[in-house]
């Protein structure tokens, strides 16, 4: 029982979205196999990269009204003051923007930074751009959820693809309610994720810090005030 403990706490279970392209390279990896053994084990190393990528740990989500978390694994890029995206329908006033770059080592599962109802998901074509670059946030294509909170503050997050990534999922549907925390969607293969908040809103991590989906603080929607200040050692 305690091995059997181990291994469930070891191995990190891969996201339904995933096995499709696990298969196919496992199926490759057989056909080109005939031809000749590195081939072989090319092709096996390549699927098990694959089911690492679409690695879908779970995690331990702080609760509290007014709690903001990150909805994606990976690095804080850039927080800032900008206008969100028009087809959020947020306003044309600067919002609070923290943005989370993804690699593609990082778990690619989003989850929703905040507990209310999806009140619309807005999806938007366009290029493939670094995602760290700051105009990708208006040049590549992107999917936005608004999510309406119980005291009724309205949260934005967009889904930035990047310059590997070619295809954004989405696991929710607009009037469904989430939980913070929640798996809402994912992004292939290195991407960004962007969380506007209310303008003047205290970010509680800094540009360069790591953050984990459902898990790092990102602020408290009743914090108002310049970031605390951060030291790197």
């Amino acid at each position: 029982m305690a091995l059997l403990d181990t291994v469930r706490r070891t191995i990190v279970p891969v996201h339904r979205e995933g096995w499709r392209f696990v298969t196919l390279f496992i199926i490759a990896a057989f056909v080109v196999g005939m031809l000749s053994d590195v081939l072989f084990w090319i092709g096996i190393v390549l699927a098990a990269w694959c089911a690492y990528f679409f690695r879908d740990p779970a995690r331990v989500t702080p609760l509290g009204e007014g709690l903001v978390v990150s909805p994606a694994d990976g690095r804080v890029s850039a927080i800032a003051e900008v206008r969100p995206p028009k087809e959020l329908e947020l306003g044309d006033q600067p919002l609070t923007r923290i943005s989370v770059f993804m690699n593609v080592f990082d778990v690619h599962i989003n989850r929703a930074p905040v507990t209310g109802r999806i009140r619309r998901i807005a999806y938007k074509p366009g290029l493939f751009l670094n995602a760290e670059l700051d105009k990708a946030s208006e040049d590549n294509e992107r999917n936005g959820f608004v999510i309406d909170t119980v005291s009724g503050v309205k949260v934005g997050v967009v889904q930035i693809a990047g310059l590997v990534a070619r295809r954004i999922v989405t696991f929710v549907n607009e009037q469904e309610p989430v939980t913070v925390g929640d798996r809402i969607g994912l992004i292939r293969f290195g991407s960004r994720v962007d969380v506007f908040l209310p303008r003047g809103t205290r970010p509680r991590v800094a540009v360069g810090q790591r953050a984990i989906a459902g898990e790092t603080i990102f602020a408290h929607l009743s914090e108002t005030g310049p970031a605390h200040p951060v030291r790197v050692s």
